[in-house]
């Protein structure tokens, strides 16, 4: 069976000179983060719920002025409650198939990849010169010794796509953690300028549970601002700003690859973290576009005679020198 190809860069449209200037690092910087990232995120939760159609108009005509690159082609519908309905938009049936290969892990969302490749013992690079500690992000040192030296995939939601997340493979969830953090904005400027953001952020640790219990994967959706909002289906509480219940949420839920599991409010970032023998697969690399279902990583032979050092399939590890792009 043919496996869904990695999704190169296509030509955005041009944006205005307005955005442009947003666009300058410093500018950027101090309007996306020296702003009350807490105040600012509840009052976007509350006015993108608006359903008002003046409201509903201008929200989504505001946000097609700074997002000219809104694509809404393949979503499920048409018309939008309110730019709530939008950003949680579904897509029409069949419109990101799975790769099916059982040794495949596939993309959990649409998303741009960051850094990515393997761990340095418990160290993962947040971008270049700026490394985090595992057990800063995950706060279990049973996963922190479960993900020992094995690999990563930084995937950043642009505001523009599809938030919804699936599952990278077969499996089920026995707990999801939550950790109550701050909304920093997770642009490529600020993951340059502030130290282990991530770690600082609010987020939800995923351990997915394998069938091959040598093997490992664990997703970690992070929480930005104007994004501090998760949905995850098999939970009962949205976890947010305003969440005040155990930070452990006991679960049962089993999934086969491509399930939905949840989404973002808005655009964010999950890592995903996957130990026990698997490389990056062609073309994964920073900078690169994914669409749920193509492939990240490839599990490798883990029997005696094939224990050797890894050979990517992929790019190295090492973070790539950046590539321009546009922020949100």
């Amino acid at each position: 069976m043919d496996v869904p190809a990695i999704v190169s860069d296509r030509a955005a449209p041009r944006p205005s000179w307005f955005l442009r200037i947003c666009q300058q690092e410093d500018l950027n910087f101090l309007l996306t983060n020296r702003i009350p990232r807490r105040w600012a995120t509840l009052f976007m939760g509350w006015f993108s719920r608006i359903e008002l159609a003046p409201v509903r108009w201008l929200s989504l005509a505001v946000w097609k002025l700074f997002a000219p690159d809104l694509d809404l082609s393949d979503a499920k519908k048409q018309r939008f409650t309110s730019m709530h309905d939008c950003f949680i938009r579904q897509l029409r049936e069949g419109a990101r198939p799975i790769a099916a290969a059982a040794d495949l892990l596939v993309s959990p969302c649409d998303a741009e990849v960051g850094t990515c490749g393997r761990i340095r013992g418990t160290e993962v690079i947040q971008a270049k010169g700026f490394p985090y500690p595992l057990s800063d992000l995950l706060a279990d040192s049973r996963l922190v010794d479960k993900h020992r030296d094995g690999m990563f995939v930084t995937l950043r939601l642009r505001s523009t796509m599809y938030h919804r997340f699936h599952a990278p493979c077969d499996g089920s969830l026995d707990e999801v953690v939550y950790i109550s953090g701050d909304t920093w904005n997770v642009n490529p400027i600020a993951l340059r300028r502030v130290e282990r953001l991530f770690c600082k952020n609010e987020r939800a640790v995923l351990d997915l549970q394998l069938a091959d219990a040598r093997r490992s994967v664990t997703m970690v959706p992070v929480a930005a601002i104007l994004v501090a909002s998760l949905r995850i289906h098999c939970l009962g509480p949205t976890l947010d700003l305003r969440y005040r219940g155990p930070n452990r949420l006991p679960c049962r839920a089993s999934f086969a690859k491509g399930d939905e599991l949840g989404y973002f409010q808005h655009g964010s970032t999950i890592i995903l973290f996957a130990s026990g023998g698997f490389e990056l697969c062609a073309g994964v690399q920073e900078g690169v576009t994914v669409r749920v279902g193509q492939p990240l990583l490839r599990m490798i032979d883990l029997s005696p005679s094939n224990q050797e050092p890894d050979r990517p399939c992929g790019p190295t590890a090492q973070p790539v020198p950046d590539s321009p792009t546009s922020d949100d």
